[in-house]
């Protein structure tokens, strides 16, 4: 076999739409882009493509799904967030979801991902461009029986 080389400068951009549909269109533009960098599923190989999520402002891209077969997320840029919209604060450079795992991201900022599948790529439970929660409502979320008149200092309780 020869190895497989990609300019990525060209890469052929292919619109969310296409998979999930109207949702993934805000305003006239698409949310969410991927480029195949390789698939060699027909060889019994896998699928490794670049994954491009700009959600709109004031807005978090939500997506649940299924991993059919390994897969491998390295963030290039951005990466998951908050139900407020707010980074992560654990959040990793790379992600393994193994076969079977049901899964979820949650994105508010410009994220570019490469990802890459040992087999088939995952099956989409949701996909849903959802209102950032206001910081405080995140944390009542988080932390239902936490009181928030207490001392202050007293949400990293929750933590």
């Amino acid at each position: 076999m020869v190895s497989i080389h990609v300019d990525l400068e060209k890469l052929e951009w292919r619109p969310g739409s296409t998979k999930y549909g109207r949702v993934a269109v805000h305003e006239g533009k698409e949310i969410i882009q991927s480029a195949i960098l390789s698939d060699r599923r027909q060889e019994g190989g896998g699928l490794a493509l670049v994954s491009k999520v700009s959600p709109p402002p004031g807005k978090v891209v939500k997506i649940v799904a299924v991993a059919r077969s390994d897969e491998h997320v390295f963030n290039l840029e951005g990466g998951r967030g908050t139900k407020s919209g707010q980074p992560l604060r654990s959040a990793a450079d790379y992600t393994l979801n193994s076969e079977g795992q049901v899964h979820s991201a949650l994105i508010a900022t410009e994220t570019l991902s490469l990802v890459i599948y040992r087999g088939e790529p995952d099956e989409n439970i949701s996909f849903e461009v959802v209102d950032a929660a206001p910081a405080l409502e995140a944390l009542r979320s988080r932390c239902p029986h936490l009181s928030l008149t207490g001392p202050r200092g007293a949400e990293r309780e929750c933590e």
